[in-house]
């Protein structure tokens, strides 16, 4: 794809996120002006870019969408249920019809073409009665008055003037002005067209890459003002735009003219060529002006008009047009557009793999950092030491920057479920409210391309086995609608993902009897309620008494549980029975560089996530078979790498503890040595280690030795089960 085509597809695909969201509100909110034209506006713009690329089968699906869009928002249709979901599938088949520009198909398949001519057919006939498009599209202009009068009167023209001025950054943009002219010609005739050129420098002086184009324009349409200017929203910023309706008054034409950077005369001729004017009007029209200039300011009756809004506000307060909390408000407005426009100015595109380039130099940077600091050490120069930690700081400080540009918030990936939400517990016959919460929280966008799957399956399983009918919920007492609750939030260096809902829960007993049945566990063996709920995860698994095109077939849980370990993180189930269950997600941050904390235990090194350490303290004498120590009167369970890994050679006189917490559980990992912090650079094990117990990835050292990185969550996990098959034995269980 050329340029402009690759922003288009990228800035469509916002707007069609920004159309469904407003969708989806306005069928609580049927009668909401803003989110009435803010689907249109996102319609519009969709189709205008369609139209400057040439896209025409974007633009002739869109234009009739559009068209049940004017209607709507004029209120000559209401919406429902089923407008809402026809427009919901005509936005569906919009992205698709992107998809295939994407592609570089000249057009659609017949399969793809034959879907979007069923949608248009329900549209024309349910709602636009056949042929009325074009109607909705371009409600007729305003009717004006046409007496002629000195100085003030009405131009006899039927046509809109539009005056355009293209900015000198347009062509550098990748914008084709006349792309533009020609999409402006598809909302009705331009009758006449004169080119200004007046900008355009020396030849010795000329931009090559630069715009010097103006256009002056008479227009016959029966489009309203909004639809013309929404023709040039992709350059607004780039372009001057003045437009004046048919029938405008003459003076509102000499205040173009006198607002334009072009000679007075030579615009006043050229309105005249176009039939704007007649001679007799310009020549009325400006010794008029040139009259009013002449008369001091306070005898001009025209003078305010040419003032700053703040000033014309001031004069309609005095003249008791306005109200003065009216300005003020106006102006706050006009700030806040001001602002946003300025943000926005502000923002940069910049492809994904660019910045996984940066992040993969910044890891490279880090290790070549670390091996200095080595060397820097073993010198034992001060001069070099003091440089090479202003170095490491400073490395530090790029890797955090350049971290964060790859952090985006998690409301994006939580509002497509949405839709997922209302057409699934539609298809199910059931009432169901999600509630999203924590959307503003920030992880990798690594992390949220990969873990929008598993969410998906979570929340269909919620939907499909957790949420019960509305008529069972009655029965129970419970409201009939159910709720599902998505909420994210950040845990001791991790992010935290939850999936809630109020439906019957996870039965206990019922998962047992399956896994017994299936051979997983063995009859009368005794678990936990978490164990117990674990096993849901198992491969084959399922409770569903009947398969749908949902859940039930036994597949899915587990890999869902799969994709969340490759991302060296864990699910966890809690559940209560009649009440809901709780699905929560512990992710890493970041799948790039972390904080560690460098720990020896025999010849061989590992890293500790550093936000996971609570403290270190060295391990007093404990008998050999007692795998916990008192922690200021708290049982704090720990356990030996050197047992855990079977490392070679005999324990050493003095070993140490890092207290660990991971979770909400505390839990000590004993060691021989306390290296210190360490910046690490994490790189993935090969499949042949994935399912390596306690190890989360590895890393590589300044002096160039693999250091493994510890799943602090897995080990405190393996201590805990230590510690209470310890209690059991000693009680005889």
């Amino acid at each position: 794809m050329d340029e402009i085509t690759s922003v288009f597809v990228t800035e469509s695909r916002e707007q069609l996120a920004a159309m469904e969201s407003a969708l989806l509100e306005l069928e609580n909110s049927p009668d909401d002006a803003d989110i009435l034209g803010a689907i249109f506006r996102a319609a519009h713009t969709i189709k205008g870019g369609a139209g400057v690329i040439e896209c025409n089968f974007l633009v002739a699906f869109t234009h009739v969408v559009e068209s049940a869009l004017d209607k709507l928002r004029n209120g000559e249709i209401n919406a429902n249920a089923d407008l809402v979901a026809l427009l919901l599938a005509c936005s569906d088949h919009m992205g698709n019809l992107i998809g295939v520009l994407e592609s570089g198909a000249e057009a659609p398949d017949a399969e793809l073409q034959g879907e979007g001519d069923a949608l248009l057919a329900r549209l024309q006939r349910d709602w636009l009665n056949a042929g009325g498009a074009d109607a909705a599209t371009h409600p007729a202009a305003p009717a004006a008055d046409a007496v002629l009068s000195s100085g003030g009167g009405v131009v006899e023209t039927d046509c809109w003037h539009i005056s355009l001025r293209f900015g000198p950054d347009v062509l550098r943009g990748g914008m084709d002005p006349l792309s533009f002219l020609r999409y402006l010609g598809s909302l009705g005739s331009i009758e006449r067209l004169e080119t200004i050129a007046d900008a355009m420098p020396a030849a010795d002086e000329m931009d090559p890459e630069a715009c010097y184009l103006g256009f002056e324009i008479s227009f016959a349409s029966s489009a309203d003002k909004a639809a013309i200017e929404r023709v040039f929203d992709f350059v607004r910023d780039e372009c001057t735009l003045h437009i004046l309706p048919p029938r405008s008054k003459l003076a509102d034409y000499m205040q173009l003219v006198m607002a334009l950077p072009e000679d007075s005369m030579r615009l006043g001729e050229i309105l005249v060529r176009i039939g704007a004017l007649t001679q007799a009007e310009l020549e009325e029209g400006l010794a008029t002006q040139n009259a009013a200039a002449l008369l001091p300011p306070d005898e001009d009756e025209d003078s305010a008009l040419a003032a700053p809004p703040p000033q014309l506000g001031e004069i309609l307060v005095e003249q008791k047009v306005v109200q003065p909390e009216l300005v003020e408000a106006a102006v706050v407005k006009q700030k806040q557009v001001s602002d946003k426009k300025a943000a926005e100015a502000r923002l940069i595109r910049i492809p994904a793999d660019k910045l996984d380039r940066l992040i993969d130099l910044v890891g490279e940077l880090v290790i070549a950092g670390a091996s200095v600091n080595l060397l820097a050490s073993r010198a034992g120069q001060a001069d070099l030491t003091e440089a090479t930690s202003i170095v490491s700081r400073l490395v530090e400080s790029i890797r955090d920057s350049a971290l964060q540009l790859r952090m985006v918030q998690i409301g994006e990936t939580f509002n497509r479920f949405n839709r997922v939400v209302r057409d699934v517990s539609r298809e199910l016959g059931k009432d169901i409210e999600l509630v999203i919460s924590g959307g503003e929280t920030e992880l990798d966008k690594s992390v949220v391309e990969k873990i929008g799957d598993p969410l998906m399956h979570l929340v269909r399983n919620a939907i499909d086995h957790g949420i019960e009918p509305p008529e069972v919920r009655a029965e129970h007492g419970k409201d009939p609608r159910g709720r599902l609750e998505l909420n994210a939030f950040h845990d001791s260096g991790s992010i935290v993902i939850e999936i809630v809902d109020d439906g019957a829960g996870l039965n206990r007993d019922k998962i047992t009897r399956k896994a017994v049945e299936r051979g997983i566990i063995a009859a009368g063996q005794t678990l936990s309620d978490n164990e117990i709920y674990g096993l849901i995860f198992e491969a084959g698994f399922s409770t569903a008494e009947q398969v749908s095109n949902l859940s039930g077939r036994g597949v899915g849980m587990d890999v869902v549980k799969r994709n969340i370990q490759s991302l060296r993180g864990r699910v966890e189930v809690d559940s209560k029975v009649g009440e809901g269950t709780r699905f929560s997600i512990r992710l890493p941050l970041t799948l790039a560089i972390i904080d560690g904390f460098l720990v020896g235990a025999g010849e061989a090194s590992y890293v500790v996530p550093l936000d996971m350490v609570v403290e270190c303290m060295e391990l007093q004498d404990q008998p050999r078979d007692r795998n916990y120590l008192n922690l200021r009167g708290e049982v704090l369970p720990f356990i030996r790498l050197r047992e855990l890994f079977e490392l070679p050679g005999a324990r050493p006189k003095r070993e140490n503890v890092v207290v660990v917490k991971a979770a909400g559980q505390k839990a000590g990992i004993v060691v021989d040595q306390l290296l210190g912090e360490f910046q690490t650079v994490i790189k993935p094990l090969g499949h042949l280690f994935r399912n390596l117990r306690g190890i989360g990835g590895s890393t590589i050292l300044g002096s160039g030795e693999v250091a493994l990185i510890l799943d602090v969550q897995a080990l405190a996990q393996l201590a805990a089960r230590g510690e209470d098959h310890a209690h059991d034995t000693a009680h005889g269980r």
